[in-house]
C-alpha cells in the first residue's frame, strides 16, 4: 500500500527559492582586505542566482547535465553559483586549487568542462593551464585580476561575471528536476592514482544539507554567523552553504584571506558564533592569537574535520572560551559522516573523552567494521577494523568508468555496496566512532596494529611540539616500526630520548618509535591533511636525517 503523502523532489532549486524568500534577511559577508567587507542578503544572492542561471543559458548556452567548473575562493559570487547550475539543470564542478596543475588538467578534461568561473586573483593559475584543456569554451572571471594574461589565447571566449549578470533576465523559469539527478561533482585528491570523481545528486545534498541542521550535526540558526574557513572548492564546503541557506544562517567568507592574522581580524570584527575548518587552521590561529591576542569570544563552537584533531589543541581553545566539535567525513560521504557531541549529564572531564572520538553515527548513516581476517566486528570500542559505511548522502560509485559508466574498484566497494573508507577503527555500544589510523598508515609491526595517529596526538601535546607527523618505515626484524618526525615550535626545542620519554607515560614501549627526525614543516595535501606518501618517499630515498634512540 503507497502512502497519501505528497512526492515533491527535493532539490537544490527549492533550498534556494526557500533561503531568497523566507531567509532573505540573513547576509553573506565576504571579506575583501582593505576595503572592507561586502554584504549581500540571502534574497539579493538567490537574485543574483536567477540573472547568472539566464545568462549561462542563453548568451553561453549551457545544457542539462553539461559541467560547469568554478576556480574560486570562498565568496557570496561562489555561493550564487552554488545555487543557480545545480537549480538549472547543470552540474556544478569545482575545482581544488591547491592541486597539482598535472592533476587539474587531468580533472577538467575527465569532466569535460565547458564553461568555467574563475576569480580574478587565480588567473596566473587558469591562464598557463587553458592550452591544455580542449573542453573549455567559456572563461568567466569574476573580481580583480589581471585579464591581460588571457589576451592572445584562442579557443575560448572571455566573459566578465558582473557583465553577464547585468544583461541577463532578472527571471528564469526554474525546471523541475530529478531529485535523483546529479547536482555537483568533486574529485577525491588522487593521493593514490588518478582523482576519483563523486557526483552528489540533488537528493544527496538535501539530505545532507538537512543533517547538518540538526542538533546532532552543527545545529546553527539564523541568529549564528558561521565563519567558512573550509574550501567552497572541498566538498562542497563540507556542505554549509546549502545548509546556511536552507536554515537561514549568517555567512561569513574569508575569501583569499586564509592566513592566521586576517582570520583572527575578522572574528574580532565581524564576530562569528562557529567556524569550519581542518586542524592545520586553528593550531596557526591558536599561534597567531597567543602572540597578538584577539577577541575570539563570539566564536562559541567549531567544527573540525579532515584530520584527527590533537586533544591538546581542544584543551587550548577550551581556555579560550572556543568549544571545538570534533567530525568525520570524507568526499564520498558529502562529507560529514559524524560529529562529536557528548552524551547529556556527564562532567566536562568525563565529556573530553566523548569529544575526542571522531563522533556519533547520526540517522541516515549506517557503519560497520570488517575485521583484518575477515567478517565484521562488535561495536564494543575495543575491536578494531575497516570502516564501511552507507546512507543517502554516500557515493554508491565513482564518475567516468569505460564508455562513461560508473564504476565501482573493490578496494574501494564492497560486493553488497558499502563504501570503504580505508579508516581504521572501533565504535562504541552507542555508535561513538573512533578512528585510530587509516588502513595505508596504520603500522604493522610483528602481527600487531600501532596507531600512527595515537602516537601524533601524545607528541603534539608536548609543549615543544609545534606538529608531529608518525609514518611506518621498513623493519628487518618487526616488519615496519614508527619514524617520527617532530616540527617545534619557534624557539623550543628538546632531545629526542626526552619525546620518547614523553610518550612512554601515555603508550606501550613496543609501540615507542626508535627512528626520529626533525623537519621545518609537516608536508601536506591539497586539503591540509599530513602528507605521509612524501616522508615515506623522503625516508626510502635517504632525504632524512634519522637518529636512533
Amino acid at each position: 500500500m503507497l502512502s497519501t503523502m505528497q512526492d515533491v523532489p527535493l532539490t537544490v532549486t527549492r533550498i534556494l527559492r526557500h533561503g531568497m524568500t523566507v531567509h532573505g534577511k540573513s547576509q553573506i559577508t565576504t571579506w575583501t582586505g582593505e576595503d572592507g567587507p561586502r554584504r549581500r542578503s540571502f534574497a539579493e544572492v538567490g537574485a543574483r542566482a536567477t540573472r547568472l542561471a539566464s545568462a549561462l543559458r542563453d548568451e553561453l548556452g549551457v545544457a542539462d547535465d553539461e559541467r560547469v567548473a568554478t576556480l574560486m575562493w570562498n565568496n557570496s559570487d561562489h555561493v550564487e553559483i552554488y545555487l543557480a547550475i545545480p537549480s538549472m539543470g547543470a552540474i556544478l564542478h569545482t575545482l581544488n586549487i591547491r592541486l597539482p596543475v598535472d592533476q587539474l588538467v587531468w580533472i577538467v578534461n575527465h569532466a569535460a568542462d565547458r564553461v568555467v568561473v574563475v576569480n580574478g586573483s587565480l588567473l596566473p593559475l587558469l591562464a598557463p593551464l587553458l592550452p591544455h584543456l580542449p573542453t573549455i569554451e567559456h572563461v568567466i572571471v569574476s573580481g580583480p585580476g589581471d585579464r591581460t594574461l588571457l589576451e592572445g589565447r584562442s579557443g575560448f571566449q572571455v566573459h566578465e561575471y558582473e557583465e553577464l549578470l547585468a544583461a541577463a533576465l532578472p527571471s528564469y523559469d526554474w525546471p523541475e528536476l530529478d531529485e535523483r539527478a546529479a547536482a555537483a561533482m568533486c574529485y577525491t585528491s588522487g593521493t593514490t592514482g588518478d582523482p576519483k570523481g563523486v557526483l552528489f545528486s540533488h537528493r544527496s545534498i538535501y539530505l545532507h544539507s538537512m543533517q547538518i541542521n540538526t542538533v546532532e550535526s552543527m545545529g546553527l540558526t539564523n541568529s549564528d554567523t558561521s565563519l567558512v574557513v573550509v574550501p567552497q572548492f572541498h566538498v562542497n564546503s563540507w556542505g554549509l552553504p546549502h545548509a546556511a541557506f536552507m536554515s537561514g544562517v549568517n555567512m561569513l567568507m574569508p575569501d583569499r584571506f586564509l592566513q592566521a592574522a586576517p582570520l583572527a581580524d575578522m572574528i574580532e570584527r565581524e564576530k562569528p558564533t562557529h567556524a569550519a575548518a581542518v586542524p592545520t587552521i586553528w593550531q596557526a590561529l591558536l599561534a597567531e592569537v597567543t602572540a597578538r591576542p584577539r577577541d575570539l569570544s563570539s566564536m562559541k563552537r567549531v567544527t573540525i574535520g579532515g584530520s584527527a584533531c590533537p586533544p591538546a589543541l581542544m584543551r587550548a581553545y577550551d581556555k579560550l572560551g572556543v568549544r571545538l566539535d570534533h567530525a568525520w567525513g570524507m568526499t564520498e560521504t558529502s562529507p560529514v559522516g559524524t560529529v562529536a557531541h557528548p552524551p547529556a549529564g556527564l562532567t566536562a572531564e568525563e565529556e573530553f573523552e566523548y569529544r575526542v572520538t571522531q563522533g556519533r553515527l547520526p540517522a541516515g548513516v549506517e557503519a560497520r567494521l570488517a575485521g583484518p581476517e575477515g567478517g565484521f566486528l562488535p561495536w564494543d570500542n575495543e575491536s578494531a577494523g575497516e570502516l564501511e559505511v552507507r546512507g543517502p548522502w554516500v557515493a554508491a560509485a565513482y564518475y567516468g568508468g569505460a564508455a562513461g559508466e560508473p564504476f565501482r574498484p573493490e578496494d574501494r566497494f564492497s560486493p553488497d555496496g558499502w563504501l570503504r573508507t580505508g579508516d581504521v577503527g572501533v565504535i562504541s555500544p552507542d555508535g561513538y566512532l573512533t578512528l585510530t589510523d587509516r588502513a595505508k598508515d596504520v603500522i604493522k609491526s610483528g602481527g600487531e596494529w600501532i596507531s600512527s595517529v595515537e602516537l601524533e596526538n601524545v607528541l603534539m601535546a608536548h609543549p615543544a611540539v609545534a606538529e608531529a607527523a608518525v609514518v611506518a618505515v621498513p623493519d628487518e626484524k618487526w616488519g615496519e616500526r614508527p619514524l617520527a618526525t617532530v616540527v617545534f615550535k619557534d624557539g623550543e626545542s628538546a632531545d629526542f630520548a626526552t619525546l620518547k620519554g614523553f610518550l612512554a607515560e601515555k603508550i606501550a614501549k613496543w609501540q615507542l618509535p626508535e627512528r626520529w627526525t626533525v623537519a621545518d614543516a609537516v608536508p601536506k595535501t591539497s586539503v591540509g591533511k599530513f602528507d605521509k606518501k612524501v616522508i615515506r618517499g623522503r625516508y626510502a630515498d635517504g632525504e632524512l636525517d634519522v637518529t636512533e634512540v
